[in-house]
């Protein structure tokens, strides 16, 4: 290689590694000073422009889970995450390998039905999951044709019904079975092996990437959804995280940095989520959710 094309890469890596530092400090400054102020008190929150408080406090995060009654809302979101997140691993991931490897009349329809419907905007499904929530049968106070009570509006359940099918996690899963080897799945069926054990000792296990992405996704897409829990919830016990920070926003009386404690307090749990998924979710989305 010349001195001149030498030279050429080099000055690409250093632009390149510039670029990336710039647009790392331009993301990274909001949060850094977010989580400055949640521990700097309310009364000089926006006395000075530096990112190490002089005195900093716990106290920030002691109102937000009191006043705010944000613990209760973790726990509450928690459970919620937990739940939609098993179930779409669980049905996703059935449902993705049945429509990439068992061929039946009329899937590819079935198929591009189901897709079609994560065009829908939310706000047009939004009565009918309410009506459907609140005419559960021998839920909530209602009889067995789903009339005189509440159904499952204002619980866990609830917030979870929604969630617990995405047609997105299944797109995923099928693209991701469609590119993986047929080879395997025909040597295990002229060894007799029946289709549920080829999926779970054959496939399930080389799928970890593609479990930790639906993993990721459907979390984030609970943990940050605002519009259900504001329209199926009317208690502060079930509310969740992103409806009590909203609740405490809009209270009159803005307290910037237990605000910014709160919002430290939502964040934390995505973050972690990611990072202990991070090269899974990785390799899932290069090795297989964008094949097909």
């Amino acid at each position: 290689m010349s001195r001149s094309v030498r030279s050429t890469t080099r000055d690409q890596r250093i632009l390149r590694a510039a670029l990336l530092f710039t647009a790392s400090v331009l993301v990274l400054t909001p949060f850094a000073w977010m989580v400055s102020l949640s521990f700097t008190p309310s009364e000089v929150a926006f006395g000075s422009v530096s990112l190490l408080p002089a005195n900093p406090t716990l106290e920030n995060y002691e109102t937000a889970i009191v006043d705010a009654n944000l613990g209760r809302a973790l726990i509450n979101s928690g459970l919620v995450a937990i739940a939609v997140v098993v179930a779409n691993c669980v049905i996703a991931i059935l449902a993705g390998y049945a429509f990439a490897m068992l061929r039946f009349p009329g899937s590819g329809a079935v198929f591009i039905a189901l897709i079609a419907t994560s065009a829908i905007p939310a706000s047009v499904t939004l009565i009918p999951l309410f009506l459907m929530t609140k005419g559960i049968p021998l839920a909530g106070g209602n009889d067995l044709l789903g009339q005189g009570g509440t159904g499952l509006l204002n619980t866990v359940a609830g917030l979870t019904l929604p969630h617990l099918v995405m047609p997105m996690n299944i797109f995923l899963a099928r693209q991701y079975f469609l590119g993986a080897a047929p080879d395997l799945a025909e040597a295990a069926r002229l060894d007799g092996a029946g289709e549920w054990r080829i999926f779970s000792r054959i496939y399930l296990p080389l799928a970890r990437p593609l479990v930790a992405v639906i993993a990721i996704f459907s979390f984030t897409g609970v943990w940050d959804d605002f519009l259900w829990p504001l329209v199926a919830t009317s208690s502060e016990s079930v509310q969740t995280v992103q409806l009590a920070l909203t609740r405490f926003l809009a209270s009159g009386n803005i307290q910037y940095g237990p605000l910014m404690a709160g919002v430290v307090l939502a964040t934390l749990p995505v973050l972690a989520v990611f990072l202990f998924n991070q090269r899974s979710f990785i390799s899932g989305l290069a090795d297989g959710s964008l094949k097909g």
